[in-house]
């Protein structure tokens, strides 16, 4: 099923996507729901970020081009990273470039959604706490990073996660491509099989350190491709099955 959270007029609502039908639904995604009975067509809403993350965790650095490239051996510890939930928007909203910079990075990731609360998860039982999955895109400003290697800042500034356009509940992470296209030109087309520290991996190590809950948000990392980007640039984010994910970049406002 594709989830989705969309606006009419002032009013948010949840819902379900139906061959271009949006269905309103009232509940807990996560748990007990039920139809409304309200009904609209998919070009009369506007979508909106399909879930509010409880948190929003990344992971670095986590594709190779080529098979052949992908290491015999893991490490120990992944590098791993938090975003604010305050960085999220949907599709065709704006991604503000922060003042005092010109460009950005774009990186089109496929994020997980849990669903169940998760700790201690052997990997074979990981799919089980997976509610579904929808695009991301890791919006990062690298002039921010800490000479450290700390991150953070430069993820964090509002507008940074572009997250939809929907949750797919019924997809096979497996076999899917990142796509992403800046100006209509194609820039990643990756399988997920090219990720180095797999999905089952990641989110099994996640649980050995943390809870995770649902509404959790796994940014599984991006291929090869991401480049800088500035005002105006246009950057679709697609996965078959699940979207695309559009969004134009915009340079910040400066009060006055």
């Amino acid at each position: 099923m594709k989830f989705t959270r969309f606006q009419v007029d002032s009013t948010i609502y949840t819902g379900v996507i139906i061959e271009g039908v949006v269905k309103e639904i009232t509940g807990d995604i996560f748990g007990d729901w039920k139809y409304t009975g309200l009904e609209f067509l998919e070009n009369e809403v506007k979508l909106l970020a399909p879930i509010e993350p409880n948190q929003i965790i990344g992971i670095g650095a986590n594709y190779v081009s080529k098979v052949e490239d992908l290491p015999s051996e893991l490490p120990d510890i992944p590098v791993f990273f938090f975003k604010p939930t305050s960085s999220v928007i949907g599709t065709e909203e704006s991604i503000v470039i922060p003042e005092g910079i010109d460009r950005v990075k774009f990186e089109a990731e496929l994020a997980i959604i849990i669903g169940k609360e998760a700790k201690n998860i052997p990997e074979a039982e990981v799919l089980n706490y997976v509610f579904g999955y929808t695009i991301a895109n890791d919006v990062t400003a690298p002039q921010y990073f800490h000479q450290d290697g700390h991150w953070t800042i430069g993820k964090s500034f509002d507008t940074f996660t572009p997250l939809g356009p929907v949750i797919e509940t019924e997809l096979n992470p497996f076999q899917v491509h990142v796509e992403a296209s800046l100006n209509h030109i194609e820039k990643q087309n990756t399988p997920t099989e090219l990720m180095i520290i797999p999905i089952r991996k990641m989110i099994s190590y996640l649980t050995t350190v943390m809870t995770l809950k649902p509404g959790d948000v796994i940014l599984t990392g991006s291929p090869v491709g991401a480049e800088f980007v500035g005002e105006g640039d246009v950057i679709e984010c697609e996965i078959r099955g699940i979207g695309r994910l559009r969004n134009r970049f915009a340079t910040a406002k400066i009060l006055t």
